[in-house]
């Protein structure tokens, strides 16, 4: 039987979520909420899709060493 995988934050990282937290509430309160969850929560691993599995999903080809990227500054 396979273990599950959570992501959990230390005390710091956790602090470091809430305070952003803090500072999104009056402009985007629906970032705050997430960054409180995560905060508290953590990450479960087994529920994330892989990158791989979305863009099979959406009908697009695997990405691969040749495909072109895009250059962000």
């Amino acid at each position: 039987m396979e273990a599950a995988m959570h992501l959990v934050f230390d005390p710091a990282e956790q602090e470091a979520l809430r305070a952003d937290a803090r500072e999104m509430a009056g402009s985007d309160p629906r970032i705050a909420y997430v960054l409180e969850r995560l905060a508290g929560e953590g990450v479960d691993l087994d529920g994330i899709t892989s990158w791989e599995d979305l863009r099979e999903n959406l009908g697009q080809p695997p990405l691969d060493d040749s495909a072109p990227t895009s250059h962000v500054a």
